[in-house]
């Protein structure tokens, strides 16, 4: 299959190097033709509809700014290409029924890259809760954000062009692991502030969501540690604590023998092993003719969750 990518910057170049790997990148896309020249190789282009139209690619990977994923999801399913698009599936309520209305008409697959789900210590508690009743889980994201990092590109630290802070960002592969694995809650009670960097973004950098009914689901995230921390992820479950941190496993004290898959850590540590396995699973799912399992619907529930935080200030509301 010939894959294109759109906008080659950090989670792009992953990408690129998963598809250089396969043999299937034919083409990529980005409006700052600095990003362009290590990609001289390849039919490269700064209009993703020119290059879509010429290239007629069998799949596209969107992994631009969160404010243009529901605009290129869109136009390219309606032209009926299959679609791996980087997180968030998109920014607003308005853009999530658009994105699953164009999803039901198109022929073509949608999928969202939350390559955490592939990660060996997620796919390790997913299969031990299979027969088990999740009571709560509770995550916490600590990591460091500057102003510079906010300064690296215009559309970060805005509502309109980011979606949001910490929370839409940073977090949103913790909180989506938070209800793969205990469900999703139906209402949540949330608040969001700017503890560090007031002056530079007008987004959150710290967050806590709880949900408010059915097994409680507890994320505190914040871009204002001193450094950045490992991610944990605890579950409770009527058999008891399931403690889970990059690449361990932890039952009851107990450290599990996981099974070990290999895969390129690829872009920052944090960022896991997960994109080659779950890049490889959606062309999987593409020429088996098989349901991806991270489609419209799915990807949906982390953003709903977010927005749904974004409104709470406080309050118990519907997500």
């Amino acid at each position: 299959m010939r894959s294109a990518v759109i906008g080659v910057g950090t989670a792009g170049s992953i990408h690129t190097a998963v598809l250089r790997e396969r043999g299937s990148l034919c083409a990529v896309c980005d409006i700052d033709e600095n990003k362009l020249t290590g990609y001289k190789d390849l039919p490269a282009y700064t209009d993703y509809k020119k290059m879509i139209t010429e290239q007629k690619p069998d799949a596209v990977h969107i992994c631009t700014p969160h404010y243009l994923h529901a605009e290129m999801i869109i136009y390219a399913l309606s032209l009926g290409i299959n679609v791996l698009s980087e997180k968030p599936l998109c920014i607003s309520r308005e853009q999530i029924n658009a994105v699953l209305e164009a999803e039901r008409k198109s022929d073509a697959v949608l999928g969202v890259c939350f390559q955490n789900r592939y990660n060996k210590e997620s796919v390790f508690v997913k299969e031990y809760l299979r027969d088990k009743k999740v009571i709560s889980a509770v995550a916490q994201v600590a990591w460091h954000r500057t102003r510079e990092y906010y300064a690296s590109g215009e559309w970060r630290g805005k509502y309109a062009t980011e979606g949001g802070g910490v929370l839409i960002n940073q977090a949103l592969h913790t909180l989506d692991l938070l209800q793969y694995f205990a469900g999703m809650p139906e209402k949540i009670v949330s608040n969001v502030c700017n503890l560090t960097l007031s002056d530079d973004i007008e987004v959150e950098d710290t967050a806590v969501i709880q949900s408010a009914g059915g097994a409680g689901i507890t994320l505190f995230a914040t871009n204002g540690a001193s450094s950045d921390m490992p991610v944990t992820v605890t579950v409770r479950t009527e058999d008891g604590l399931i403690y889970m941190i990059p690449d361990h496993v932890y039952i009851n004290g107990a450290e599990q023998n996981l099974t070990e898959t290999y895969a390129k850590k690829l872009g920052k540590d944090c960022y896991g092993s997960g994109h080659s396995l779950l890049i490889s699973d959606y062309y999987r799912c593409l020429q088996n003719k098989e349901k991806f399992p991270i489609d419209g619907a799915e990807a949906s529930k982390a953003v709903r969750l977010v927005l749904a935080a974004y409104r709470s200030g406080g309050k118990t509301v519907v997500v």
